[in-house]
């Protein structure tokens, strides 16, 4: 039973990454590209119906986390206290941003509300690439000094940063040079993707434009992911011992590189849905590639002292994982059904919803 709720939780948080991540990316091109009112209006327009609805997707990762790994969820919102934080008070603005925008015509009025959509949706994509840096990186369990541990094998806490900025200090920050160089990686990426999906969903003046910063965006993003790759050695002695092991995992990182070399044809697509699909499978590649590589390590120990997290010492009793099947097969079918008929109504270009207007 763990090992297919490890699979739910997986997949719930790679559709939040995939939907909610173009709404932050939308964000970011919101920020930096979007220069008149009229390519703003398209951007919230593209997003408008559908980003509260995606952001329901962390909820429910939070939700089957307590319920089916009570103690890493414990261990990791016990650890990641700071982080999560500013990431829930980003979250908020984000929302804030997009609700109070329309309520009083005043430029200065738009133009903070402009601002705190633009960059809390920047620090979002930096702070969850950062977040996943940290899983592949580990934490110092049971906060060990000197080889002796200072609290219960399962407990942590990171400040934001520590002075070495070091991935390898014996008590480390949230930010270093290595989960930095993933928060980077997550704002190209949903850059890119937030970008194709604003070319999905409308016909913008922007959309040329776009079709432009994804291809040039993207060779920013093979270098960065070729760097993290060459340099994770560091971090990981062995990272890609579960590929060895088992051949057939290397269906991931292809799905991975199909995505990305499939968006340096972005200007040639016909149709706009292309660019969005390849870097949805970037996404669901990265993303799933990373924690196979860690599997079954669900946050890794760095010191010698206590064992790493993994699905199977940190999941609830067997009573209670069987007995959760049942209601989430339910909730499951419900999802199913609300989310067809919410991309159905919405279906097409979004230029004339009018989202935002009050």
């Amino acid at each position: 039973m763990e090992l297919f709720w490890y699979i739910v939780l997986m997949t719930m948080l790679t559709i939040y990454v995939i939907l909610d991540g173009y709404d932050f990316g939308a964000g970011i091109i919101h920020l930096f590209f979007a220069k008149t009112e009229k390519d703003k209006k398209a951007i919230t327009n593209a997003i408008g119906p559908f980003w509260d609805a995606n952001e329901v997707w962390l909820i429910a990762v939070g939700g089957v986390l307590f319920f089916a790994f009570p103690t890493l969820y414990a261990s990791a919102f016990s650890g990641f206290y700071l982080p999560l934080i500013l990431i829930l008070w980003l979250l908020i603005f984000r929302a804030i941003g997009l609700e109070l925008r329309g309520q009083i015509k005043n430029r200065m009025w738009e133009a903070i509300w402009d601002k705190a959509f633009g960059v809390a949706s920047l620090l979002l994509a930096l702070f969850f690439g950062i977040a996943l840096g940290n899983i592949v990186r580990g934490v110092n369990l049971g906060m060990v000094t000197d080889g002796v541990s200072a609290h219960e094998a399962h407990y942590f806490f990171l400040p934001l940063w520590n002075s070495s900025f070091s991935p390898h200090a014996e008590h480390l920050g949230v930010i270093d040079w290595f989960t930095l160089l993933l928060g980077v990686i997550g704002v190209v990426a949903l850059a890119i993707h937030g970008a194709n999906w604003i070319i999905f969903k409308t016909n913008a003046d922007l959309n040329d434009k776009l079709k432009k910063v994804v291809f040039h965006l993207n060779f920013v993003l093979l270098g960065l992911v070729i760097i993290s790759l060459l340099i994770w050695h560091i971090i990981e002695p062995h990272p890609f011992h579960n590929f060895i092991a088992h051949p057939w995992l290397f269906i991931f990182p292809i799905i991975t590189f199909t995505g990305l070399l499939g968006l340096f044809k972005v200007k040639k697509f016909k149709k706009h849905g292309l660019g969005f699909l390849f870097s949805s499978l970037f996404l669901f590649g990265g993303l799933t590639s990373t924690v196979t590589s860690i599997f079954p390590k669900v946050l890794p120990s760095t010191n010698n002292v206590n064992p790493s997290l993994t699905l199977y010492n940190t999941a609830a009793h067997d009573y209670g994982l069987s007995v959760g099947v049942y209601w989430f097969v339910i909730a499951a079918i419900l999802v199913a059904v609300y989310m067809f008929v919410q991309y159905r109504v919405f279906k097409g270009k979004m230029d004339d919803i009018g989202y935002g207007d009050h």
